[in-house]
């Protein structure tokens, strides 16, 4: 059997216990190290095993996985997202679908200080879909602010996207954080603008909330200013060189967790369980890492990689059409498979493809993410829909898959402004870190 009929039964087996739920990391483990057992032996199989499991788990970089994850945790425990979302909601909420405005700049704030999509969606749906509620929005625009707005999660630095897009491809961390900052801000502008149009076309879908008085706005901002402050430190000191990534990732948990004491929201058995539950998230992302590097191998030996990228290289499309491909098969696949198994899966056959046409790889990281994120609102797997239909469980699935569609077609435009404006993504990384 040839290696390149080993490595598609590979692909097939992989898709099948992907779609029978095993975790994507324990599939990845065993197609991974069967295929290479299978093309090169036990030994191999074992020796890399071993090598890359402790390459990984040595690495210095990915500390930053785990103190931004309990940073977020952390601020999410001790209710500080939700100063978040009332400082917004102070200042746009008087106004129509102002408390979805509202919600969305939350999911931004939140995203910034948890890198993650599910706990951004998770978070905010409980604190503001009952404000909607309680204000006769239409369900469709609430959750789907929500799910969307929760997508911000892996776009806006910190994201944990960025951070495996780096392992996978040996790119700076440091450099997609600062490129992911005015993606991010464009896309929540895009959210913003959706909701804006949706409430102009249907006024009752948003009725405008109450007026707050400046006194109330101020109080609001001022409470959220030290969470505020705390973005700005840990984005701002990677921006102006004062922080490496893992740095800024220290001192922003350590600042959380000051902040926590110091205000008497963060009791010693609440701090536990942020950290329980850091390790729990942080041991998975490493589990998929380390299978990855052993999926990677086997594909490469298999020599799919190579055939399918000399395949879409013939088709003599040039830089833009290659990427545009590349963005929809993507999207596609998002459809169905959970967005850091993409990576893994796709990364060897196409970051190669992207080297060989001299595409920027920072850039094609930030397109790829924001491509994922589509993916968490894509029916049928939706892992952000299905986050808000826990939190909402009256609302059926279908109205909230109505809901994103709106937000849905703004990702696809705010993919299309950075396809055809590269140097959105390029300019911080590019004069910022030479």
């Amino acid at each position: 059997m040839s290696g390149a009929t080993i490595g598609l039964l590979g692909v097939l087996c992989l898709f099948v216990l992907l779609a029978i739920r095993i975790p994507v990391a324990f599939a990845m483990f065993l197609v991974g190290f069967l295929g290479i057992v299978a093309l090169n032996g036990t030994k191999a199989a074992f020796s890399l095993l071993a090598s890359e499991t402790f390459t990984l788990a040595s690495s210095p970089e990915l500390v930053v996985v785990p103190l931004f994850i309990l940073m977020g945790n952390v601020a999410s425990i001790t209710g500080m997202s939700r100063k978040l979302y009332d400082a917004a909601y102070a200042v746009v909420g008087h106004i129509r679908g102002g408390l979805a405005s509202a919600t969305v700049l939350g999911c931004g704030g939140f995203a910034a200080l948890s890198g993650s999509s599910v706990a951004s969606a998770l978070t905010m749906g409980k604190v503001a879909l009952s404000q909607m509620e309680r204000f006769n929005y239409d369900q469709r625009l609430s959750t789907g602010a929500v799910a969307a707005g929760g997508t911000l999660g892996i776009l806006i630095p910190p994201s944990t996207g960025f951070v495996i897009y780096a392992i996978l491809t040996e790119q700076s961390i440091g450099r997609l954080f600062l490129a992911g900052v005015f993606p991010g801000i464009l896309l929540l502008a895009m959210f913003i603008l959706a909701i804006t149009v949706i409430c102009w076309l249907r006024p009752e879908a948003g009725p405008a909330g109450p007026q707050t008085g400046l006194r109330e706005k101020a109080g609001a901002l001022l409470a959220a200013s030290p969470i505020v402050l705390v973005i700005l430190l840990t984005i701002g000191g990677i921006y102006g060189g004062w922080f490496s990534p893992v740095e800024a990732a220290a001192v922003g948990a350590g600042i959380v967790i000051a902040l926590g004491f110091a205000t008497r929201s963060l009791p010693l058995h609440r701090l536990w369980a942020a950290a329980k539950d850091s390790v729990v998230t942080t041991a998975t992302v490493m589990l998929i890492l380390i299978a990855a590097h052993l999926f990677n191998p086997f594909m490469a030996l298999s020599q799919i990689p190579a055939a399918v990228g000399s395949t879409i290289l013939s088709l003599d499309l040039g830089q833009t059409g290659t990427l545009v491909l590349i963005l929809a098969i993507y999207l596609v696949l998002g459809c169905f498979l959970e967005g850091f198994a993409m990576l893994v899966l796709t990364l060897p056959i196409f970051f190669p493809i992207i080297l060989n046409l001299g595409i920027d790889p920072i850039w094609f990281g930030v397109l790829t993410v924001l491509t994922l994120e589509m993916g968490l609102i894509s029916p049928p797997v939706g892992l952000n829909v299905f986050i808000v239909k826990s939190v909402a469980p009256k609302v059926p699935l279908g109205q909230i898959f109505r809901g994103v569609l709106p937000f849905w077609l703004m990702m696809i435009v705010t993919v299309g402004i950075l396809i055809a404006v590269p140097q959105i993504a390029l300019l911080l990384p590019n004069t910022m870190m030479r």
